[in-house]
């Protein structure tokens, strides 16, 4: 699949930065749970992104996702990998530097699709905005889908970058 369209991220304000930080600190709390959860909901709501992962590839049962060590391990480092974005929001070169990263050893390790980018960052909207809705005000919102849109920005530009065709 090729990418069609490059997106540009919005800028963040530093208002919003705060929004984001201050509830990435209460949902990175319980980070493997909510990792997990998003995880889940992610491979339930798009099963075939589970034909990257041969550990839990063939599991359809959300209670033996659960209880996938390797699943808890991979959900405990994506949230790693979003809070230190997040610690970093006002640090450009180091967001840039982390979510390259990341990109780049989906697109040539991994050889992942950049499209469940995407999606895995809008099942995090979702999650996050369900589970800490009182937290999730209308501001938190627009916040976290800017957020969203310079995960998949940066991680994409890491794929454009290694000249991805799948």
């Amino acid at each position: 699949m090729e990418i069609e369209r490059w997106e540009r991220s919005e800028e963040i304000s530093d208002a919003e930065k705060k929004v984001i930080q201050e509830t990435w600190s209460r949902v990175y709390a319980n980070c493997e749970d909510v990792g997990v959860s998003i995880l889940i909901r992610f491979f339930v709501n798009f099963p075939s992104a589970k034909q990257y992962f041969s550990q839990f590839k063939h599991m359809e049962d959300p209670l033996e996702m659960e209880r996938s060590l390797q699943l808890r391990k991979h959900a405990r480092r994506v949230m790693g990998a979003i809070n230190t974005v997040v610690e970093n929001l006002n640090d450009s070169e180091k967001v840039s530097s982390v979510l390259a990263l990341v990109g780049k050893a989906h697109a040539l390790k991994h050889k992942v699709e950049p499209i469940y980018f995407k999606k895995l960052t809008g099942v995090m909207l979702e999650v996050i905005s369900e589970e800490y809705a009182n937290d999730f005000t209308p501001e938190a919102h627009g916040a976290w889908t800017k957020m969203r849109t310079l995960i998949y920005t940066h991680v994409t530009a890491a794929y454009k970058e290694v000249g991805w065709a799948q």
